[in-house]
């Protein structure tokens, strides 16, 4: 029990701390009731539409393809690390891994999932 008393201290004085900040906060902080700033949407300015707001399927395609793709990076950096580890086995199979993504990016803009904007001469039922 003796060694705990530490983190028992600094549990207490982290709750103190957040208490006196949110006190001060509310003793010296401005007070402003203006028409539009109780407001919580858009700064107090006046809502220009709904907060739900429906995205089309292409922006899903391209944030998916752009996670997969980023999560590759990872993958990359990694092997890059251990280069001198691998030799030349590491070197074909990061050269077949580059070459799958290159395959799959091929595929995505070949399907037209990249395009994106009024002037792609493509329907809906081709991204997907």
């Amino acid at each position: 029990m003796t060694a705990t008393w530490p983190l028992g201290l600094y549990t207490a004085l982290v709750v103190a701390l957040a208490c006196a900040m949110l006190a001060a906060s509310y003793v010296l902080g401005q007070r402003h009731r203006e028409l539009g700033t109780d407001k919580p949407y858009e700064s107090g300015a006046a809502p220009t539409g709904g907060a739900r707001l429906r995205f089309s399927v292409g922006f899903y395609v391209v944030a998916v393809a752009f996670v997969v793709f980023d999560l590759e990076v990872v993958f990359l950096f990694a092997w890059a690390v251990a280069a001198s580890q691998l030799a030349w086995a590491g070197y074909v199979e990061a050269m077949i891994f580059v070459g799958t993504l290159v395959c799959a990016l091929l595929y995505l803009w070949r399907r037209h999932a990249l395009d994106w904007g009024p002037s792609a001469q493509h329907t809906a039922s081709e991204t997907i």
